[in-house]
């Protein structure tokens, strides 16, 4: 029985060319689609949206951004005091929570960009962020 096959159906060779036709027009969006996920995951947001940063406070400090609760973190995207310190925002305010939303959001952006989303464990995962 070896080297035996059936005949090929019609029905048989439609599959298979739609088939082939599928994998063909869908290869270069597999591509693509795992380069960009080899460097971002998809759904992490721009930071340069307002947005963006919002949603992340509201996460944070409920979206207060003069927020100073007494654990450490301050401001409404929960800054420690090294890191305004480190990132330049004493040019603005002695705490984070001094400072004004956009100058918070300033400083965020040059943290995010040195750190990624992981400056923010909690809220970043809880979001779909990494």
């Amino acid at each position: 029985m070896a080297g035996r096959h059936r005949k090929p159906t019609e029905t048989g060779r439609k599959v298979a060319r739609i088939s082939a036709f599928a994998a063909m027009a869908a290869a270069p969006l597999g591509v693509a689609g795992t380069a960009s996920a080899a460097e971002s995951t998809s759904s992490a947001p721009s930071v340069e949206r307002s947005a963006t940063w919002e949603k992340l406070a509201h996460c944070e400090s409920t979206g207060n951004w003069d927020a100073d609760t007494g654990n450490g973190f301050k401001g409404g995207l929960q800054f420690t005091p090294s890191t305004w310190k480190e990132f330049g925002g004493r040019q603005y305010a002695p705490s984070a929570e001094q400072a004004t939303k956009a100058q918070q959001i300033e400083i965020a952006k040059k943290v995010q960009d040195e750190q990624g989303w992981k400056a923010w464990p909690a809220c970043t995962k809880k979001l779909g962020w990494r």
